[in-house]
């Protein structure tokens, strides 16, 4: 069983809000209290950890995905000790290539001249499995979460991403149950990033979702909650 006192913060991705983690939540309800990060208002990763930690409690489990894993390292390394355990979910410890930077860029410069809907198909290419193309719902919803987030949150966003340090040389410091989880076709984060962050992690548990993109919360949620329940109960 679910220890009840656990206290969960989520942290979504890039543009994406709690609905990101409407299953994990309806599903967990009631058995740990839980959480989600608003990033929405900073553009360095520094700061945003730094308001995250300031609204979480003393001591709490930690998942962010993508983005929200980006975010977890930077709390870890400021304050490893509130830490009890870890979930990254769809992330990358690496710092930004070249090639990434200048992708961010291109899209920072589509978000500031009004075309925030030729980024939306942009990313929803790169976030989901390709054979979720066509699923109108999942579309629907992933692109509400980015209009309601907007394009002057994803440009501060972008610019944080673009910043990150290079996560690996810290992985060695995190010694709580973690939790690495990553769809086998992701595109953005694939399976040998997740591994490169797995084997960092002494003990951590690598968790490769099939039939799965990076969304992996929202395109196999039941596969992802089960998972989360396996590391609260670690």
């Amino acid at each position: 069983m679910i220890a009840r006192s656990t206290y969960l913060v989520l942290v979504p991705g890039l543009a994406c809000t709690e609905d990101l983690f409407a299953e994990q939540i309806a599903s967990l309800r009631g058995e740990v209290t839980i959480s989600v990060a608003d990033h929405a208002r900073h553009d360095t990763m520094s700061a945003i950890a730094r308001a995250v930690l300031a609204t979480a409690p003393k001591r709490f489990a930690l998942c962010g995905l993508s983005m929200g894993g980006a975010i977890a390292f930077e709390m870890v390394r400021q304050a490893p000790d509130r830490i009890e355990r870890l979930a990254l979910l769809d992330t990358s410890a690496l710092s930004d290539t070249p090639e990434q930077t200048e992708r961010r860029l291109k899209l920072i410069a589509m978000a500031q001249t009004g075309e925030f809907k030729l980024v939306r198909e942009t990313l929803w290419l790169l976030f989901v499995h390709p054979a979720r193309y066509d699923n109108v719902a999942l579309k629907r919803a992933v692109f509400k979460m980015m209009d309601d987030t907007g394009p002057e949150t994803f440009i501060r966003q972008q610019k944080a991403l673009m910043s990150r340090p290079d996560s690996r040389p810290s992985l060695g410091a995190i010694h709580c149950p973690a939790l690495v989880l990553v769809g086998n076709e992701d595109a953005l984060t694939p399976v040998s990033v997740a591994q490169t962050i797995s084997d960092g992690i002494a003990g951590s548990k690598l968790d490769i979702v099939q039939d799965c993109g990076h969304l992996s919360t929202m395109e196999r949620p039941d596969a992802v909650t089960e998972a989360l329940r396996a590391w609260i109960d670690q």
